[in-house]
This record gives structure tokens, sequence and C-alpha cells, in this order.
């Protein structure tokens, strides 16, 4: 099973990942990635080097081709349990939740075969067990 944690703070150095809520004209922003026929929000590992908010930037620019955007952080997040990236089930890694507003895109030249624009959430999760989860904490602190 997995679990997903939400907390206000921790030591940025433990921060791994960026996971990018996106909209664009009001509409929701999902990555379809080349190897992959689910849907997923944009984000991604972070690099040596890169603060989170960097990570997100190049995440963001990277997986949907946004060029154009206002980017800002919501909250610090976790995911315990067995998963593509935690091999263990007692390993628990951590994230910083942002959200989005893209004004304008160009070509995408990465993993991502292509963006999808819907105006409602979609059913067929990359990550079904967290990333739903993640959409609802941003819903519950006002971001969306």
């Amino acid at each position: 099973m997995v679990e997903v944690n939400f907390y206000d703070n921790i030591d940025e150095k433990m921060l791994k990942f960026a996971v990018i809520i996106s909209k664009t004209n009001g509409k929701w922003v999902f990555c379809k990635h080349k190897e992959r026929d689910t849907l997923e929000v944009p984000g991604g590992h972070r690099e040596n080097g890169e603060t989170i908010l960097e990570t997100a930037r190049r995440e963001l620019r990277e997986e949907t081709g946004a060029i154009d955007f206002i980017i800002e952080p919501i909250c610090i997040y976790s995911v315990k349990g067995k998963t593509r990236v935690n091999e263990n089930i007692h390993t628990e890694t951590f994230g910083m939740l942002f959200i989005a507003n893209i004004f304008s895109f160009e070509e995408i030249h990465s993993v991502i075969e292509r963006i999808v624009i819907v105006d409602n959430l979609v059913d067929n999760w990359t990550y079904p067990c967290i990333q739903p989860k993640l959409i609802e904490e941003a819903k519950n602190r006002g971001f969306l």
C-alpha cells in the first residue's frame, strides 16, 4: 500500500521530486509519456545543484513545453511504500507540490509524447494512488 502525507516544512535537501499541478486557460494540463498509455501531472526528479523551484521550472518546461507561466509552491508531500521509485515498502521520499498557470507553450522535446488539455480531471492516471491525492490536497489548501 502507498501512503501519501503532507507537510508544511522540511529541510530542502530532503526534497527529491517536484510535481506541478498545471492549468492553462482554466483547463487541466496532463502529460502522456511515450512509454505509457496513462496520463500524469508534470513533474520529476531533482538534479544535482538544483533548488526545488529550479527543478519544478525545468520539469514543467520539459514535460509540457511551457515557456510563459507562473508557478508557486503549495506544500511538501511524501510517498511511503513500494512504487516505481521506492523499492522498499518502508522508504519515504519527499517532494514539493507546485501549481502553475501556463500562458504559452512550445514544442516538446522530451520523453513526453504529448500534452493533454482537458476541462475535467482524468481517470487513467499513471500514479492513481498518488496524484489524485496531491490534487485533493491542493483543493483543500485553496489553490484550486
